[in-house]
């Protein structure tokens, strides 16, 4: 499934994948293209056995080559196991926490110099003339480096495993958060490190219009959906403040 999630013309944010059967097993993800006039950037774009369905619906949108930026949440294989392929393809560069980049290659990355470390704090980063995004700091939600990259034309921001359900009966977006809750409570509980990190996270959110959270996993939360997974989030207790 391909959703054009925005579009003005120039611009466009579209959802490549969505958590659908490929040769590639393991836990269904998601996939983003950010399109701005000839350039793009792509969001965890998972392993390798994504990337022939994947770059045929990119194709349909802008060369491969024009792929300007990768940018990878957090270190997990879900996340980049495919990282050399699509480094090998695109000629893009990579964006990753700085906690990471002395780890991934020991992935046998051909082009390790096109690691560029994400600074803690977040920063607008440049993906090419004229095409900024913004990275957003979501520390321990999972990953101690766990970023979140924000598109501020499409007001849309992608946020990794932060919101991430495993399963979402086909819906692209959450109608009643309420009923969606049960799916994505326990993996919340037990993966992100406790309220603490979560409030903060929460406050960078707040630091931007967002109109749309984006997760790697599931649907997309819009509206008052949107606005019912901040709330309950800022009071989630999870991590360490269950650990009894």
């Amino acid at each position: 499934m391909t959703e054009v999630l925005y579009d003005d013309g120039p611009h466009k944010f579209i959802l490549l994948g969505f958590g659908e059967s490929t040769r590639e097993e393991g836990i269904p993800s998601n996939q983003y293209l950010v399109v701005h006039g000839s350039d793009g950037a792509i969001f965890d774009p998972g392993g390798s056995g994504l990337f022939p369905v994947l770059s045929a619906r990119i194709a349909n949108f802008i060369d491969l080559t024009r792929i300007r930026g990768i940018f990878l949440s957090h270190q997990d294989p879900d996340v980049s196991a495919g990282l050399n392929v699509w480094m090998e393809v695109t000629g893009a560069r990579v964006h990753l926490s700085r906690l990471w980049t002395r780890f991934m290659p020991h992935m046998d990355l051909v082009h390790p110099d096109r690691l560029l470390a994400v600074s803690d704090p977040g920063s607008t980063v440049e993906v090419a003339p004229g095409f900024s995004l913004v990275t957003v700091p979501a520390h321990f939600l999972h990953s101690p480096g766990q970023i979140n990259v924000y598109d501020p034309i499409s007001r849309i921001l992608f946020t990794g495993d932060i919101g991430a359900a495993e399963r979402s009966n086909g819906k692209i977006y959450i109608d009643d958060f309420a009923e969606h809750r049960p799916h994505i409570e326990p993996f919340h509980r037990r993966y992100m490190a406790g309220n603490r990190a979560l409030r903060q996270w929460v406050r960078e959110v707040e630091k931007h219009d967002v109109e749309v959270i984006a997760p790697q996993h599931g649907p997309l939360y819009r509206g008052k959906a949107r606005e019912d997974l901040l709330r309950w989030l800022f009071d989630l207790q999870c991590g360490m403040d269950l650990y009894d």
